[in-house]
């Protein structure tokens, strides 16, 4: 992770305006992470914004995601590798007596880093059984064919920052 940008150096989203709801421990983070199997993609293409929610895998310090190797998101990512990554879990509302201060429960990771496709066989297999793993304790073979058509693509993360309320 490169540690300016981890510092808050050089990034519009690297200092957090409420300091009271940052996550700080990388821990913390990471349980956060750990703990939901859906990750929210944002990718940038001629300055037009796009969003996908993709099943992911992490092994402590880079994310992983699979995809046909055909659409928008691998077109927008060939040109631009460039993405953001949200995670949010335990979601829920904090109410008020008074309609604008009503606020939003969450515990919330938002990153961002480079894409790179992987390509070798061994380690495409490793990432989707580390994916499959989180929906089922059961064990499949991927047939070349599938393999093949299949793109896996690894999340090198530049910059990660947690955020919670009402906690």
């Amino acid at each position: 992770m490169n540690n300016d940008l981890q510092n808050g150096h050089g990034h519009p989203h690297s200092v957090m305006r409420r300091k009271e709801r940052e996550i700080t421990d990388r821990n913390e983070i990471d349980e956060i992470i750990y703990s939901t199997r859906v990750m929210h993609l944002a990718l940038s293409d001629n300055n037009m914004p796009f969003l996908v929610p993709v099943f992911y895998a992490y092994d402590g310090s880079s994310l992983y995601f699979h995809s046909a190797k055909a659409g928008t998101k691998i077109n927008i990512l060939k040109r631009n590798n460039q993405v953001c990554f949200e995670i949010s879990v335990d979601h829920g509302v904090i109410e008020s007596d008074s309609a604008c201060d009503f606020e939003a429960r969450h515990r919330t990771v938002i990153g961002f880093g480079k894409a790179v496709f992987l390509e070798n066989e061994e380690e495409k297999i490793e990432v989707l059984n580390r994916i499959v793993k989180q929906f089922t304790d059961k064990t499949f073979e991927f047939p070349k064919g599938n393999l093949n058509a299949t793109a896996i693509i690894r999340i090198d993360i530049d910059l990660i920052k947690g955020k919670k309320h009402g906690f």
